[in-house]
């Protein structure tokens, strides 16, 4: 049996401040390829355990462990380069810079990551392939960030978080601002690029109607402060 690519063991963690913890003594883990989903209601400590996962912070207790690094051992600028070389991220907002065209957006991760670029080859190459398969207009990639639509902007996001063949992607409430059409046939998209990298998937939702789609589904109250228990996806 192989060693799981993500494994999180007795994570608790306060924001500075405040007395109680917002996860507590979280654990579970998440083997390479596989896609989970993460469900569970706003405020609930989803976006920290993000947080979390990418190295931005530091637990209070615990260790997190991917690709057999502990983040817990790294100073934040060794989690910085980390966080560039084995996580692609797909915000809420997006967090496309605004004044970048989109094919800048795409490759930006690669400006940071000599592993991301060699993985990925010819950068520009890479990212023009990336948006078609993404089904992004040809004619679009020469326009700024901030004059595409929240759809279009949708897309940029993931292409960006896939170049370079990440290990894990790590996505954040991404289909909370499309109507359902657009929410299905961006999760398509995604999983065929998802699988064409080899990387896994912990995507992040309150959107329960999502969850069969995946390998597997784990409730945030059910994993923070008790014991992991699974719930596999269509059960």
């Amino acid at each position: 049996m192989t060693d799981p690519l993500l494994l999180i063991d007795e994570l608790t963690y306060a924001w500075p401040g405040e007395q109680d913890p917002v996860i507590r003594k979280l654990s579970l883990s998440i083997a390479a390829g596989e896609k989970v989903f993460l469900a569970g209601a706003s405020g609930s400590g989803k976006s920290t355990l993000l947080a979390l996962i990418g190295g931005l912070v530091l637990p209070d207790q615990g260790t997190i462990d991917i690709s057999g690094q502990s983040l817990n051992t790294l100073s934040r600028s060794a989690r910085d380069r980390f966080r560039a070389d084995h996580l692609g991220v797909i915000f809420q907002q997006f967090n496309l810079l605004p004044w970048l065209d989109v094919v800048g957006n795409v490759t930006l991760g690669c400006h940071f990551s000599a592993l991301r670029r060699k993985r990925t080859g010819a950068v520009r190459s890479a990212a023009e392939a990336l948006l078609k398969a993404m089904d992004l207009e040809q004619r679009l990639w020469h326009k700024r960030a901030d004059q595409l639509s929240v759809g279009q902007q949708q897309r940029v996001a993931a292409a960006r978080a896939l170049i370079g063949q990440p290990d894990l992607v790590l996505a954040d409430e991404p289909t909370s601002a499309l109507d359902r059409d657009r929410r299905d046939a961006f999760l398509s998209l995604l999983f065929r690029e998802i699988d064409r990298a080899g990387s896994a998937l912990l995507f992040v939702s309150h959107d329960h109607e999502l969850a069969a789609r995946f390998d597997r589904t784990l409730e945030l109250s059910e994993l923070n402060g008790a014991a992991c228990h699974a719930i596999e996806a269509g059960a």
